[in-house]
């Protein structure tokens, strides 16, 4: 599974590395995502990955 944020569907992104000759190389950018304990809309406890503007927003309920 990828990580992906449990809120806002955040995930990483690809794209090229430009060297100073213009040569191209993949690169690839992870979102900052936290493994943290959140409530549910329905009470239950879930362990998620959950992206750090999520978290400092107050979008989800830490358990």
């Amino acid at each position: 599974m990828a990580r992906e944020c449990y809120v806002t569907g955040k995930k990483g992104m690809s794209g090229n590395s430009r060297s100073f000759s213009l040569a191209t190389t993949k690169k690839r950018w992870k979102a900052n995502l936290q493994k943290v304990r959140i409530v549910d809309e329905d009470g239950t406890i879930k362990k998620v990955y959950v992206s750090t503007r999520a978290l400092k927003s107050g979008l989800v309920k830490r358990a």
